[in-house]
């Protein structure tokens, strides 16, 4: 009955549509979260350290950005609800096995493919958004799509977290993997492509792999993905894996207080984008990506060297920190401008892909400088304690490199006015 309906008024069926990979756009959020939850059990689990869990952490961004041109290449072949099947099935699996193993290769692999699988996630409401709604409604839809998303990174800390609490960590992580595979099966189900394109957009926007020489050869580009990857550390660094564990150390927070503080960066980035588009449309660009580094590295440098005691100012600044994290939308925006209009597929393909492989280095590099200055000590479970310092020391590493992102983004502005 609800289908019949929903047929018959061409005004809602494009939304209906919308919604099955929108879904699993949030859903993907918790999987990418969960690591920060269950970082002591996870470490017990397999007996490692900082850097080992680093590396686990950062298999995942390995599988995003790999995935993020065949899966664009896959969506531009088949049905979305076949790419989200595939790929909502892979999560699912990859998660129960991620959960049920004590082999530490197989945990890799897992998370591995967890970021593969996710990889879908964007990519495929990305492209039934362009598929079922005009192009002047582009721009407006993805922007709701990223604000229900990012509702997927907010439920994913603290109601997760008190799920865990309540329940054990195998039952949701259990009920994660079950949920993946129920939405795999409802979009494939239920998802349709439409009978015809409403617009030519979709060619515009279509990956050539022949442009890959071109884009390459642009130094500029290369300084703007790098300079994204060192500004990146905030977000996929921090609010990702290693920030409710910090609080929780240094702050001595509650694992599910610690996850509400972090959530509250995901809120700023809801409001995120609007404020920096309106500033850069006055200013450019490159200043407002320069300004969101170095307010990030400074907020940062307060947090670490300061120790912020009142637990509202605390949140206060996660939420700036939030909005500051949404220079990424602007750094597409330049990127647009650094090539020609038929390469711009492949050049946001690229920028994003290098932009998650900062996830990679920044769990890589903070593991490995906790475990540089870990003390010796270990808990009743044989697992390594690190102290505040280990912590200070490692994420230390998040402001600096924003500094030098920030830098970079400054020189291509120099460079601009020429």
């Amino acid at each position: 009955m609800l289908l019949s309906a929903l047929k018959q008024s061409n005004k809602y069926w494009p939304f209906f549509m919308w919604l099955f990979p929108l879904y699993f756009f949030a859903y993907q959020f918790i999987l990418r979260l969960w690591p920060s939850l269950m970082m002591q059990p996870i470490m017990e689990q397999f007996q490692i350290g900082a850097m080992s869990f680093g590396l686990m952490a950062s298999v995942y961004y390995y599988g995003y950005a790999g995935m993020q041109i065949p899966v664009a290449l896959l969506l531009d072949r088949y049905d979305p609800r076949r790419v989200i099947f595939g790929c909502a099935l892979v999560c699912g699996i990859a998660t129960a096995v991620f959960n049920d193993t004590d082999n530490w290769y197989l945990a890799l692999i897992s998370r591995f493919l967890i970021g593969a699988g996710s990889a879908a996630g964007f990519l495929s409401t990305s492209k039934v958004i362009s598929q079922w709604f005009p192009k002047e409604s582009y721009a407006r839809m993805v922007g709701f799509s990223f604000t229900f998303g990012l509702l997927g990174a907010i439920y994913g800390g603290r109601p997760v977290s008190m799920l865990v609490e309540y329940y054990g960590q195998n039952f949701v992580a259990y009920g994660l993997a079950l949920t993946a595979v129920m939405i795999g099966l409802i979009s494939y189900f239920f998802l349709r492509s439409p009978m015809y394109t409403q617009d030519t957009h979709e060619v515009e926007r279509a990956i050539h792999l022949k442009g890959f020489k071109q884009l390459l050869s642009s130094p500029f580009i290369w300084i703007l993905a790098l300079a994204n990857l060192l500004m990146v550390g905030a977000l996929e660094g921090f609010s990702d894996v290693w920030g409710v564990n910090y609080l929780m150390t240094v702050y001595h927070l509650s694992r599910s207080d610690a996850a509400t503080l972090v959530s509250f960066i995901f809120v700023g980035m809801l409001f995120g984008g609007p404020i920096l588009a309106f500033f850069s449309k006055r200013w450019g660009n490159y200043l407002i990506i320069s300004f969101c580094g170095f307010g990030m590295a400074a907020a940062f440098l307060e947090l670490i060297l300061i120790h912020i005691e009142h637990i509202y100012f605390l949140g206060l600044i996660f939420f700036i920190v939030g909005v500051l994290c949404c220079y990424q939308v602007l750094i597409f925006a330049a990127g647009n401008s650094l090539v020609e209009p038929s390469l711009l597929g492949i050049t946001v393909a690229f920028l994003n892909c290098v932009n998650m492989l900062g996830g990679s280095f920044f769990h890589t590099v903070i593991g490995f400088v906790m475990d540089m200055t870990w003390t010796g000590k270990l808990n009743i479970s044989g697992v390594r304690q690190y102290t505040e310092f280990s912590y200070e020391c490692a994420l230390i590493t998040i402001p600096l490199a924003a500094i030098i992102g920030a830098m970079m983004v400054m020189y291509l502005r120099k460079a601009e006015r020429r």
